[in-house]
């Protein structure tokens, strides 16, 4: 259970900013906090037993029968990973409460910073390929909000829109790729996947799989061709960058290459196409890093490269490779962390972050000025610090492992171009800022911030130097666990400081001294790259989706033309073709079966069926002949429900049919008399021969599949009716016990439904007609006497049959469904014969409470099986013995019916009752009365 309070503790801190916000901001802010604390706390007191070697595990069944389970694990790369997320999570937590203006929300802000937190966590313990994925896209839509913050302006919406579109199709592709991999594996369990490499890698449909699933890694990790959303995304408030740009969303699909490491790389095609793709995103990145005006594009920038250099080491994947991958992470996310605080900083007391603004802040902000500088050497590779450990082993691994066969040479050569450029930005950073003269004056004058705010930094800056100095006594035990968590197996390595000159050495001394070089002769630089036209990637990004989204218009307005008829045209047309397709593969039509005997009575009906649907067509410009007819039809279904051992859908039917009528009748009352003649003959014979095809094709299809024998679950809900479910009519068994969580949803819809139409008939003012289409004036008498008598003496007599109906469905035909279609026939009846303001004098109360209650009951009866260690919806029963009523059975499927039956009758009552009593006025009368003619009173109501 310790598992599943790390993953849960951030998800319910979402919660905690949003009632405190109304408090004071420190209360909001320390409230907050507290959840990753205590999240990180329960972390940290993992780590002895995962040094013994344990894989802490926490498995609960959620949809099994979907490989679906709420499954997370805490191994070495978790650790890693839950450290630099929790940890620095709460230092992003204390900087953004100085940060943040007096006026912004803050608690919606936090609220937003916490469901990213726990999507985080949740992708790095998860351990189901479908739940992660599920926390993958839970990081896109929170990074969105995040991006977006500041919605005011224009950048935030369209750096937050351009990182959605980016990732979120990456994540599409993920999980294409994920579901590949599960096959593959035979399962969706991580272990069992990372167990699998072997036959995974053999597997025929690798590559494809391997394609999708680098597709969602590198749109997250922002990697080349897909690192454009990065620097865009910069336009969100630098605690957001600080904490998502360096330390956790673009290490997701870092993260995700780590883990699925053991099961999808080892391939050739692997070991070309990481490494090369990594190459050119850190090359790409930080060549653009050195001309970047704005100090957070140039973090942008840089974090391309660096995240470039990772997926290198990955692509690699030799065991010291992956170390020195790991080691990265963990040393980027500090010293960039710390780096974006900085600018942040400079920004929130200069406010500006523009270099030609910016100069000889040393003199102003002297601590600020050292702690960048540190930050930045670290980001340098200056020795003595955590970046030039890695950086070193970053050089040892692409020259000891030849890649690209005959072009080994290149990822050396693009790892030292790397380094040099990593020096030349990171000096510009320090130099451009601290040292050299400011060309323009900044808005505000500079100054210190208050030491909170600068504290985060400090602890970061500290943790690089320490880790540079100290890397046994820091982080040799958590690259252990990670290492061995990617591996499999355990790793024997010894990280110094010094290992004497070699060659890697000599590319980091190169690299510091080209790098000073080329910063100097910068402006050569900037000549240079200014030669090369400039592209504007949010330019281009608006006009592909501009461009996208009118292709797709044109291609739908071919296709659709935005008409229905033609787009249920094209879906009759499809589901022919498929249809015949099948029926092809069919060598006879009639099956073993053969066919049941045919009578006078099944005749008679189907000539009736026949006989309805067709005079239903034929007279649909008369209304109350086409109502008439299409009763017909629904009449004799029923009858075909009852002809083949099927009383409740006959009744159900039979109680729809009524329900259906009066609802056709109160809506057509307010549609047009006439209509002109919607189709040409030729689009006439169009439509019937394509509905009079795909109506032989079902039917032979249908006949086909009654004559042959064919596997039933049938015989499993008779057998298990009684035993399992207390009552001898299987149909409603099986709604409210074996299939109940399908009538919930059922009812919980038609609620909803029912909830909708009530707002929107809510006040509707409509145009009701004056007289019929042929001129003939609307009866003063609107409620007939005998429809009155009728009226009250059926309700009475309703409500008792619906009550029989509902107590008898478990054992024989009946039930809440039922029942409730005949309550709200008996009360629609009684609005019909009354009107609607003598009824609701009588009947004072809502319907939405009762469909809101209805699906309430349903719920809480389903919930209460979980008290008694039961699965959801899981229903128990008893016989008992009164001395007159006998022996009796009560099952909690009881309280589940009630709950549909008010349901239905709530969201019955909402749609016929209001759309009964909509507020009317009378159309204008072009012709007016001549002589003695007497114009009728205007009707206040219809009903």
């Amino acid at each position: 259970m310790t598992l599943l309070w790390i993953a849960l503790l951030p998800l319910l801190g979402v919660l905690v900013p949003l009632i405190t916000a109304q408090r004071d901001r420190s209360v909001c802010s320390l409230a907050t906090s507290v959840v990753p604390a205590a999240a990180l706390l329960l972390t940290l007191l993992q780590i002895p037993a995962l040094l013994d070697g344990e894989t802490l595990r926490f498995h609960a069944e959620w949809m099994p029968e979907l490989g679906l389970e709420l499954a997370f694990r805490l191994d070495g790369l978790s650790l890693l990973f839950n450290l630099l997320i929790l940890g620095i999570g709460l230092l992003v937590l204390l900087y953004a409460h100085f940060y943040l203006g007096k006026d912004e929300p803050v608690g919606r802000f936090y609220a937003f910073l916490m469901l990213f937190m726990a999507s985080m966590v949740g992708i790095s313990m998860s351990d189901n390929l479908i739940l992660l994925w599920l926390f993958w896209e839970l990081t896109s839509l929170s990074s969105f909000l995040l991006i977006g913050f500041w919605s005011y302006r224009n950048d935030a919406r369209k750096g937050a829109r351009m990182a959605l579109t980016v990732t979120g199709a990456g994540g599409l592709a993920l999980l294409a790729g994920l579901l590949l991999l599960g096959d593959m594996a035979g399962s969706f369990n991580m272990s069992d996947v990372l167990a699998s490499g072997a036959t995974i890698v053999a597997d025929p449909r690798y590559p494809i799989m391997l394609a999708l699933i680098l597709l969602g890694a590198f749109t997250k990790s922002a990697q080349f061709p897909f690192h454009f959303w990065l620097p865009h995304a910069m336009a969100a408030p630098t605690p957001v960058s600080a904490y998502l740009h360096s330390a956790t969303m673009v290490k997701a699909g870092i993260f995700l290459m780590a883990r699925l490491h053991p099961a999808i790389a080892g391939s050739e095609l692997w070991s070309v196409v990481v490494p090369l793709i990594g190459s050119i995103t850190l090359l790409y990145g930080a060549w653009f890093a050195l001309f970047k005006t704005d100090l957070k594009g140039i973090l942008a920038f840089s974090t391309i490269s660096h995240l470039g250099l990772i997926t290198v080491l990955l692509g690699i994947g030799t065991p010291m490779a992956v170390l020195a991958a790991l080691f990265h992470i963990v040393n980027h996310a500090t010293f960039k962390a710390a780096l974006f605080m900085s600018a942040g900083i400079i920004d929130h007391e200069t406010g500006t972050r523009e270099l030609k603004q910016l100069g000889a802040l040393r003199k102003t902000m002297p601590i600020t000025a050292l702690l960048t500088t540190l930050a930045a050497a670290a980001m340098a590779g200056v020795p003595f610090f955590n970046g030039f450990l890695s950086k070193e082993m970053f050089f040892t691994e692409t020259l000891a492992t030849p890649v690209l066969g005959g072009l080994s040479w290149l990822i050396p050569a693009l790892a030292a171009i790397g380094g040099i450029l990593s020096v030349a930005y990171s000096v510009r950073l320090v130099y451009a800022v601290f040292y050299a003269p400011a060309k323009e004056a900044s808005p505000k004058a500079p100054h210190e911030p208050p030491h909170l705010m600068r504290f985060p930094v400090e602890l970061l800056v500290v943790l690089c130097m320490l880790v540079g100095l100290f890397p046994t006594l820091m982080v040799n035990n958590l690259l252990e666990l990670a290492t061995q968590a990617v591996l499999g197996e355990p790793l024997d390595f010894h990280l110094a400081i010094w290992h004497g000159v070699n060659l890697p050495l000599i590319m980091s001394m190169v690299a510091f001294v080209v790098g000073v070089v080329l910063y100097w002769r910068h402006a050569d630089l900037r000549r240079f790259a200014q030669s090369f036209a400039s592209v504007d990637a949010s330019r281009v990004f608006e006009r592909a989706m501009i461009s996208l989204e009118q292709r797709a218009e044109a291609l739908v307005a071919a296709w659709d033309g935005h008409s229905l008829q033609r787009f249920v045209g094209w879906l009759l047309l499809s589901t022919l073709i498929m249809g015949v397709i099948g029926l092809s593969q069919i060598t006879e039509l009639t099956g073993p079966k053969g066919n049941q005997p045919i009578d006078g009575v099944l005749l008679l009906g189907a000539g009736m069926l026949i006989f309805g649907g067709i005079a239903t067509a034929a007279t649909h410009r008369y209304r109350l002949i086409s109502l008439l007819m299409l009763s017909v039809v629904g009449l004799f279904v029923a009858l075909t429900f009852a002809r083949f051992s099927a009383p409740d859908l006959a009744l159900t039917q039979l109680s729809v049919e009524v329900v259906t009528m009066i609802l056709l009748m109160l809506a057509l009352f307010f549609l047009p008399q006439k209509t002109p003649p919607e189709s040409s003959p030729k689009r006439n014979l169009r439509d019937m021969l394509l509905a009079g095809s795909l109506g032989l094709v079902i039917a032979s299809i249908n006949y086909a599949v009654m004559t042959r024998d064919t596997l039933s679950i049938s015989n499993f809900f008779m057998t298990n009716s009684v035993p399992g479910g207390g009552g001898h009519n299987v149909v409603n068994v099986i709604l409210v016990d074996f299939r109940g969580f399908d009538t919930l949803g059922e009812i919980t819809v038609l609620a909803l439904a029912g909830l909708a139409i009530f707002k929107l008939l809510n006040r509707l003012r409509l145009f009701i007609p004056h007289s019929d289409g042929e001129g003939r004036v609307w009866s003063p008498d609107r409620y007939p006497a005998i429809l009155t008598s009728i009226s009250l003496a059926l309700l009475p007599l309703a409500l008792l049959v619906s009550a029989f109906i509902f107590l008898r469905g478990h054992n024989e035909p009946g039930g809440g469904f039922i029942a409730g279609l005949i309550t709200a026939v008996a009360l629609i009846l009684l609005y019909m014969a009354r009107g609607v303001e003598w009824t609701q004098q009588r009947l004072d109360f809502p319907f939405q409470p009762v469909a809101i209650a209805g699906v309430a009951v349903a719920t809480l009866t389903g919930l209460g099986s979980w008290l008694f260690g039961y699965p959801f919806l899981t229903s128990a029963f008893s016989y008992f013995s009164l001395p007159v009523v006998g022996k009796f059975e009560l099952a909690t499927a009881l309280l589940f019916d009630l709950g549909v039956y008010l349901a239905v009758v709530g969201a019955t009552l909402m749609i016929l009752a209001n759309l009964g009593k909509v507020t009317t006025t009378h159309r204008p009368v072009v012709n007016e009365p001549k002589g003695d003619e007497v114009t009728p009173p205007p009707a206040k109501e219809q009903s």
